[in-house]
């Protein structure tokens, strides 16, 4: 399970080198956007409720993600993605108009389509990748979108502040319009053959059921989407705790950005060896590690320690990518490419709107109860998630045995 065989692998595959340095630009742009944006806001209000409303803002059209998914679906993918670059490029220049608290109007309208564009996209980069890259790739694909993605997060926020110190807001939306352009380049040159997708007659609606439906009929992808939902709903509400934790330590709350810097450096490193896990132990058992080792991690930050807070931080930061490659890798392989984009939609939804509530109701409960009586309660339902996923990985229906079998031979897989 060597970690230097991964980017090698990826990167010798044409179409993965290049969807994977538009990745990164992509990466950069909204790193950078998403903290200028509140600042912004902050800057033109002295809101913190306003503020926060930017992520909100980008966040919120994942509720809609089945419906959006659908449109995926219903074109070719590469020229979606490119002609979305293109438009949303063009919308992001709109906000040298924003001078004053009367145009935040347009900055929230902005940071809305952002998040549509940005659901519609995944669900047509999941279609794109799978019939552009190897089958076998995917899983090292994968893992190292997070850890560009993740390191991205560690880096591009400070570029994003420090043009925005600089110049102001419009000058870090003009970047991102940039690298959308760029990214719509790198697209442009995959060398991927895409039919036009033939349309069903059912209508919209009955379209967007079937990728609900694929996930709900699968017996390896139902239970495997459950536990990647659960998993962000647990890991939320624990990620609540984090401020009672550092005043347990007795640091002041800027400690929580080094916490939050340590948890990005381990999903760095998972991405680097999340294809080669995925391969040696298939997407089940994978899940099941990463959800154990999470556990195992929110349950020790209720010890007052520096060490064993730091520590924890990484390994969560190693637990959660693992889980959401397994997740979205069964996905990939385990739905017929017309319905990719609407599946793929589906489950994103079905994973990450569990964070959303988490959120919420874990910021009553850290309020209610010590993190100490909080965390252990739910690092023990992280582990009973874990015990689930594992046994379900021994059965006869678990998605790991097609999984390998896919990654042996796409055409075993796929005859057509």
């Amino acid at each position: 399970m060597t970690t230097s065989w991964t980017l090698p692998r990826v990167l010798r595959d044409r179409n993965a080198g290049l969807y994977l340095t538009a990745l990164t630009v992509s990466a950069f742009g909204t790193s950078s956007l998403w903290l200028a944006s509140g600042v912004w806001v902050k800057d033109l209000t002295g809101s913190d409720g306003l503020a926060a409303l930017c992520m909100l803002a980008m966040w919120a059209p994942t509720l809609a993600g089945p419906v959006l998914g659908t449109v995926a679906d219903r074109v070719r993918r590469g020229p979606l993605l490119v002609r979305m670059d293109l438009g949303l490029a063009a919308v992001l220049l709109t906000l040298f108009a924003v001078r004053s608290p009367g145009g935040l109007w347009l900055l929230f309208t902005v940071l809305l389509l952002y998040g549509t564009v940005a659901v519609v996209a995944e669900a047509a980069v999941a279609g794109l990748v799978t019939a552009a890259v190897d089958e076998d790739l995917l899983g090292d694909f994968n893992g190292l979108r997070m850890t560009v993605t993740e390191g991205m997060k560690l880096v591009a926020p400070l570029t994003g502040a420090g043009l925005y110190a600089a110049l102001g807001g419009p000058a870090v939306a003009c970047l991102d319009a940039a690298t959308f352009v760029v990214c719509a380049g790198l697209v442009a040159l995959l060398r991927v053959r895409e039919e036009r997708p033939v349309r069903s007659g059912k209508g919209w609606w009955r379209e967007t059921a079937d990728g609900a439906r694929h996930l709900w009929g699968h017996p390896g992808l139902r239970p495997l989407v459950a536990a990647g939902g659960t998993t962000m709903l647990l890991g939320s509400l624990s990620a609540t705790t984090v401020y009672a934790v550092v005043d347990r330590l007795g640091r002041s709350p800027a400690y929580t950005g080094v916490l939050y810097a340590v948890q990005g450096a381990g999903s760095v490193a998972a991405g680097l060896v999340a294809g080669a896990a995925l391969r040696r132990l298939g997407g089940r058992r994978l899940a099941a590690a990463g959800i154990a080792l999470n556990a195992v991690a929110v349950a020790a930050r209720a010890v007052p320690s520096d060490a064993v807070a730091l520590v924890s931080a990484a390994a969560t930061g190693l637990a959660l990518p693992c889980v959401l490659v397994a997740v979205f890798t069964a996905v990939q392989r385990e739905t017929p490419g017309p319905l990719l984009g609407r599946a793929t939609a589906t489950a994103n939804t079905l994973v990450f709107t569990p964070n959303v509530i988490g959120l919420g109701v874990g910021a009553g409960l850290v309020e209610l109860a010590s993190p100490a009586l909080l965390l252990p309660l739910y690092g023990l339902a992280l582990l009973l998630t874990a015990a689930a996923t594992a046994q379900r990985a021994a059965g006869p229906d678990s998605a790991d045995s097609a999984s390998r079998t896919a990654s042996r031979s796409s055409s075993d897989a796929n005859p057509a």
